[in-house]
């Protein structure tokens, strides 16, 4: 860890275990984009461990100075700029891309903002495309465990618009823009690694 970069221990924890996946369902990728890419970590991690892949961090405007600190010393070339992206807004300013990530974002979105985030998925994804979503997840409206609920808790009194969200409601979502789930990996600390393929 190099002290003066922003730092996320959850980032450092999980990179290697999604790595095992992304490597996997990612293989025939060429442009991922990352939504809500936060410290840089995940984006700097996965493009130098994928170098195939030209990895393409987002957020929101508010958090570009964070994430762009990082990204500035990535010493690679297949790491693309740093771009504001709001779920929310329209059109989104990114390009076309194969494959897109986004890793505990759902649950602090508003369900709303859930719904808009794969509504504008729904324009920059090509036709052969796959999603790999990172988080924790309820099941048949239940949680999976008590951290979960815990969890669910915190981010309540913190915002009552955030959430662990329901599979069955974010699967739903999915298949309206055309995407069928072809995996659902169990992850450390509770969390999912879901994969849908537009193909």
């Amino acid at each position: 860890m190099t002290a003066d970069l922003p730092f996320s221990q959850a980032c450092e924890n999980n990179k290697v275990p999604i790595l095992s996946v992304l490597s996997r369902v990612f293989v025939d990728s060429h442009t991922v984009l990352e939504v809500g890419s936060g410290t840089g970590q995940h984006a700097t991690f996965f493009a130098q461990s994928l170098p195939q892949l030209r990895w393409l961090p987002t957020d929101t405007a508010a958090n570009l100075p964070v994430l762009a600190r990082r990204c500035a010393n990535y010493p690679g070339d297949n790491l693309g700029p740093v771009t504001a992206l709001d779920v929310r807004e329209r059109p989104w300013a990114v390009p076309p891309a194969d494959a897109a990530f986004t890793a505990n974002t759902l649950h602090i979105m508003s369900m709303e903002a859930v719904g808009d985030f794969f509504s504008g998925l729904a324009t920059v994804l090509t036709a052969d495309a796959r999603l790999a979503i990172y988080g924790p997840f309820n099941y048949g409206g239940r949680y999976t465990s008590a951290s979960n609920a815990q969890f669910d808790q915190w981010l309540a009194a913190r915002d009552p618009q955030s959430a662990i969200r329901d599979f069955e409601a974010v699967d739903a979502l999915a298949r309206d823009i055309g995407l069928r789930l072809l995996e659902d990996n169990e992850m450390p600390a509770n969390n999912r690694l879901l994969v849908w393929s537009r193909a």
